[in-house]
């Protein structure tokens, strides 16, 4: 698509000029680096130069579709003949020498024809990125397999694949002083909420640095609150999630070089929702949501009631787990609190070490590891065999969470409950458990509750976090986020049963 634009930037316009004037200004900026292709040609008595990072840019389209042409076509060359001439995409004209440097290193090469007032750039950006593949952070028994790329134009791609409407909108945006990165609002027109649009767009707008590393940084400077260990927006490698949720009426945001997106505004309990959910039956969905709803606050809550039920509430054991415990605990010469955190700590260490290791490595060292660790320190009496159950168990609740970003929160927050237990006993967790509470409730995702529909309570909203009823039924959206249009489909005419010769 050709541009033909001229550049608004006129502060720094140095056109006309000679070519060697010109060469030399770019050298200068690129301190003499090789980097740079800097060519001259001579045609009817006039100097061409075509330049640009040989990399960045397509190589057969520089020679078969700029060059040839360029070289062997017997006219006199204008900066209109040339964009005449040379009929590529994404093609316009340029004064300013900065936006000149700022597209160089994106992948644009740029022809100037001596003396001219402005130079011709062509965006021939080299589109070599890794193949799509299997997503590695979230795992999927049923439903698509493929995974976001680095490429932000593949992406795309796949959205558009998806979501085959009129109504998507995909807003560019370029954030970065220094290293601008595009970045792109991706939402349905006329189901999103305006304020969200609006919202989400302003934050990201207003961002003043140098640049965006990822897109998990940049949920991190448009974040509500930055001082919380929750996430405030859901972040998904996953295609089907992402157009999921944008379905849904929720904004999503895909950025240049992240493998990533992430949706807008989420709740707590939306990082316990995966789209696995929809494709099996509503009551194994709704079985599988409840179990990891279970998981979470067993991962939170078992290792700190372990801690302080040793150490302050015995009553409340059983007698004859309570003679268990004892005699498990005979030779180890720590208190619980220290040694829970010892083996929480251990823990995270095997989880660290397997996540960093190459994948088969990282397996076989997560289990035997696990195995060897646990063994000696029993043997070494270093801790009791009933407290390694425990903090396995919650380990391994802690697992289940399709979130990776919420799976990690969890298990930091338990160690500040286990050192509330150790020293306040069940008041501990009590009060430990009150502060995150208060805080969840505090806590908003682009404005909207975090605990919703908990809090603010909506009744109609139970079924899409809760539980899952049957597809014909669920004929609304989410009403939390109050999306523009609310009905999905008729539910009426859904539940008809209709025969073949009907």
């Amino acid at each position: 698509m050709r541009k033909n634009r001229r550049s608004n930037k006129k502060t720094d316009n140095i056109f006309p000029i000679n070519i060697d004037e010109l060469e030399a200004r770019l050298q200068k900026e690129f301190k003499n680096s090789p980097d740079l292709s800097f060519s001259k040609y001579e045609h009817h008595g006039k100097k061409i130069a075509v330049f640009s990072i040989p990399y960045l840019v397509e190589a057969s389209m520089i020679e078969e579709n700029l060059l040839k042409p360029l070289l062997n076509k017997d006219i006199p060359w204008t900066t209109q003949t040339i964009l005449d001439e040379i009929p590529l995409n994404d093609s316009e004209t340029i004064t300013s020498f900065q936006e000149i440097l700022q597209k160089l290193i994106i992948g644009t090469a740029f022809v100037y024809v001596e003396q001219a007032e402005e130079v011709v750039a062509y965006l021939l950006l080299n589109k070599e990125k890794r193949s799509l593949d299997k997503a590695e952070t979230e795992s999927l028994v049923l439903g698509p397999k493929i995974a976001f790329t680095e490429s932000l134009i593949t992406n795309l791609n796949i959205v558009r694949w998806r979501i085959r409407s009129t109504d998507l909108v995909m807003e560019e945006l370029k954030v970065g002083n220094s290293l601008p990165r595009e970045i792109r609002i991706v939402y349905m027109k006329s189901i999103a909420n305006e304020a969200d649009i609006n919202t989400m767009r302003q934050r990201i707008q207003d961002l003043d640095v140098d640049e965006i590393e990822d897109s998990a940084v940049l949920q991190q400077y448009i974040e509500d609150d930055s001082l919380s260990i929750f996430p405030q927006f859901d972040s998904t490698e996953l295609p089907d999630r992402f157009t999921y949720a944008v379905s849904q009426g929720k904004v999503g945001v895909l950025v240049e070089n992240s493998p990533t997106g992430f949706i807008g505004p989420s709740s707590l309990f939306s990082f316990l929702e995966s789209t696995e959910d929809l494709y099996m039956r509503w009551g194994a969905g709704s079985f599988l949501r409840f179990i990891r709803f279970i998981a979470m606050f067993f991962s939170i809550i078992i290792t700190p009631a372990y801690v302080a039920a040793v150490t302050y509430q015995f009553g409340i054991i059983p007698t004859q787990l309570l003679i268990s415990i004892g005699q498990s605990r005979a030779a180890v010469p720590f208190s619980p609190i220290f040694e829970a955190l010892l083996l929480e700590f251990l823990i995270e260490l095997l989880r660290e070490a397997g996540a960093r290791l190459p994948t088969k490595v990282g397996q076989t060292m997560g289990i035997v590891g696990g195995i060897v660790i646990g063994q000696a320190a029993v043997d070494a009496g270093l801790t009791s065999n009933i407290l390694i159950i425990f903090v396995a168990m919650s380990a391994l609740a802690s697992f289940t969470s399709p979130s990776y970003l919420l799976g990690t929160t969890i298990r930091v927050v338990r160690f500040p409950l286990i050192i509330l237990a150790g020293t306040l006993g069940l008041i501990g967790i009590v009060f430990g458990l009150s502060l995150l509470i208060i805080h969840l409730i505090r806590l908003t995702s682009l404005g909207r509750p975090y605990l919703t529909p908990l809090y603010p309570f909506q009744w109609r909203d139970m079924d899409k976090v809760f539980f899952r009823l049957p597809i014909n039924i669920t004929n609304k959206r989410a009403k939390s986020y109050q999306p523009k249009k609310l009905i999905r489909f008729s539910g009426k005419e859904a539940s008809k049963k209709r025969d073949i010769d009907e």
